[in-house]
C-alpha cells in the first residue's frame, strides 16, 4: 500500500463510491501553476476566472475540509498559506487575489475585499487531522492581526459588525439595505470561538479568555437583535437595527456558531424540513421557498442549492447532535449531485457543478450569467462527495491529537473506510455481516481509541491496538 494513494470507501450504494472516486480523479485538473497555467500538484487549488487565476478566500477555507482526506496527495493548507503570505501591515487579508500579479481584487460591492472570517475554524480542523501544534504557534500571530483588522474596520458601537453582504459570496441574494449581515456576524463568533480553542491548544490562557469573551459578546448581541420570534429565524439588520424580512441560507450560520439555545435551535432546524421554506426536495435552497424572490430555476442565490452552504448547515446540525437528520440530508443532497454527474440521458455529459436546482434533478441557472453554474467545480462540490461522504454518510469523526475515531451511525450497514492516512498511521475500519452477526474489522499501525455510537442503541469506547483486530457488535 502506497501511503499516498487516496483512502478507499465502502458503501452499500456503489454509485456513492463511484462519485467519491471520480472526485479524486478529477481533482488534478484544478491544481494549477499560475506561471504556466498547467495542472501541477505543486500549484494552487484554482478555478480559472476568465484569463485570471484567482485564489478565493471562501473557496480556500472550505476546500480544506475535504482536502485533509487526500492522504497528503494535496496540501490542504496550500491556498490558505498563500492568503496568509499576502497579509497587510494592518492585518487585512482580502477575499480574492490574482495569483499572477499577487494583487488583491476588490469591487464596488465589497470595497475592503473582506471575506467571511473563518480561518480559525479551518485551522482547528487542520490541527485535528494533522496534530501539527507547531503550525498553530506559527500562524496564531497572523490570525490575531486579522481579527484586530476585522474589529477595527467593521465593528460598530452596538457590538455588531457592519460588513458588505457580498462578503459571504451571496452576490444576488435579496438582501437590500443590509447593514449587519447575520452570516458575517455569526462567522465572527465562529472564528472567535475557535481562536479561544487554539489558545487552549497553545496553553495560552490569556489568549483563550480574550476570544472566549469576544465570542460570548457577539453571541449575546446576535440573539438579542437578530432573532425573530415570529418567523423563528435569524435575520439581517438594516442601519436602524430593524430586522429585514427575507429568510436566506445565511440564517443558519448561528447553528454552526452554537448561538441559539435548545428551544430556538429546534425552531430554526424545523425550517429545514418545512417544504414552504428550506425543506425542498433537494436540500437546502439559498433562499426560502416562500419568498417572492424565490426562483425554482435557482437564479444564483435566489434558490439554487450550493454544496458549500449545505456543508455549513449539516455541520451546524452536528453541533446540536442531530446526527441522523444530518446524515439523511447529506444522502438526499448527494443523490442530486450524483444525478448531474451521471445523468440518465446518455447524450448529456455529466459533471460536478457549483449549484443545483432546489426542487428537482438538474443544475441551476441564472439568466444574466450564462456561465453559471461553473462545471468541474470541485472547490465546493468536493465538500459533498468527499467530506460529507466520510463524515456524515459513513459517519467517521477523526482527531489525530486525541488519538480518537468516533463512528456515529443510525444503524449498522456494510460500509467503512480503508487505508486512511493519519500522519504516519494508516487505519481501516469496515463493518460487515457474518454468520456471527455484525462485525467491525479494523487495522492500524498505531494504537488509537475507537468509539462506536449506534444512535439511541449502543455506545462503547475501546482501545484499538496496532495490527488487525475485529469486534462483534452483539458482544459489546
Amino acid at each position: 500500500m502506497n501511503k499516498h494513494d487516496f483512502p478507499k470507501i465502502h458503501f452499500y450504494d456503489q454509485d456513492f463510491v463511484d462519485i467519491y472516486n471520480k472526485t479524486w480523479s478529477m481533482l488534478t485538473k484544478c491544481w494549477i501553476n499560475p506561471s504556466s497555467g498547467e495542472p501541477s500538484p505543486a500549484g494552487y487549488f484554482i478555478y480559472p476566472d476568465g484569463e485570471k487565476y484567482v485564489i478565493d478566500q471562501f473557496e480556500s477555507i472550505f476546500s480544506s475540509f475535504f482536502l485533509v482526506y487526500s492522504n497528503r496527495n494535496y496540501n490542504a493548507n496550500q491556498n490558505i498559506d498563500y492568503l496568509y503570505n499576502r497579509q497587510e501591515k494592518n492585518g487585512a487579508i482580502r477575499w480574492r487575489y490574482d495569483t499572477v500579479t499577487n494583487k488583491a481584487l476588490t469591487d464596488k460591492s465589497n470595497p475592503e475585499g473582506v471575506g467571511l472570517p473563518l480561518f480559525a475554524w479551518a485551522e482547528f480542523n487542520l490541527y485535528h487531522k494533522s496534530a501539527d501544534k507547531r503550525r498553530i504557534k506559527e500562524i496564531m500571530p497572523v490570525l490575531e492581526r486579522y481579527m484586530t483588522w476585522i474589529d477595527a474596520t467593521f465593528k460598530q458601537e452596538n457590538g455588531l459588525y457592519a460588513a458588505p453582504a457580498a462578503a459571504s459570496t451571496m452576490v444576488n441574494a435579496p438582501r437590500e439595505n443590509c447593514r449587519y449581515p447575520i452570516d458575517f456576524n455569526a462567522a465572527v463568533a465562529i472564528n472567535a470561538a475557535h481562536m479561544s480553542v487554539l489558545g487552549d491548544i497553545l496553553n495560552d490562557k490569556d489568549l483563550s479568555f480574550q476570544y472566549r469573551r469576544m465570542y460570548f459578546s457577539i453571541k449575546t448581541r446576535i440573539n438579542s437583535l437578530m432573532w425573530n420570534s415570529h418567523t423563528h429565524f435569524y435575520h439581517d439588520l438594516d442601519k436602524t437595527e430593524t430586522r429585514l424580512p427575507e429568510k436566506t441560507i445565511a440564517g443558519f450560520w448561528p447553528l454552526l456558531a452554537e448561538i441559539p439555545n435548545a428551544d430556538r435551535a429546534d425552531e430554526l432546524i424545523a425550517h429545514l424540513s418545512n417544504p414552504k421554506t428550506f425543506g425542498t426536495e433537494h436540500p437546502f435552497p439559498s433562499l426560502a421557498a416562500d419568498s417572492t424572490h424565490f426562483k425554482a430555476t435557482g437564479e444564483g442565490f435566489c434558490g439554487s442549492v450550493f454544496p458549500a452552504f449545505n456543508f455549513m448547515v449539516i455541520k451546524g446540525l452536528e453541533k446540536y447532535k442531530r446526527y441522523e437528520f444530518a446524515r439523511e440530508c447529506a444522502i438526499r443532497h448527494l443523490y442530486y449531485v450524483l444525478d448531474a454527474l451521471m445523468p440518465s440521458d446518455s447524450k448529456q455529459k455529466g459533471n460536478l457543478y457549483e449549484a443545483y436546482l432546489p426542487g428537482k434533478e438538474g443544475v441551476a441557472s441564472w439568466v444574466r450569467h450564462p456561465a453559471f453554474p461553473r462545471a468541474h467545480y470541485l472547490q465546493g462540490t468536493g465538500l459533498s462527495t468527499i467530506a460529507l461522504m466520510i463524515e456524515n454518510v459513513i459517519g467517521l469523526a477523526i482527531s489525530l491529537p486525541r488519538k480518537t475515531v468516533d463512528w456515529i451511525i443510525p444503524n449498522l450497514e456494510i460500509m467503512g473506510i480503508e487505508n486512511l492516512s493519519l500522519k504516519r498511521n494508516l487505519i481501516t475500519i469496515l463493518s460487515n455481516k457474518s454468520t456471527r452477526g455484525w462485525e467491525i474489522q479494523m487495522e492500524s499501525e498505531k494504537l488509537y481509541y475507537f468509539t462506536i455510537n449506534i444512535i439511541d442503541k449502543k455506545k462503547k469506547t475501546l482501545p484499538i491496538p496496532s495490527g488487525k483486530c475485529s469486534m462483534l457488535i452483539d458482544k459489546l
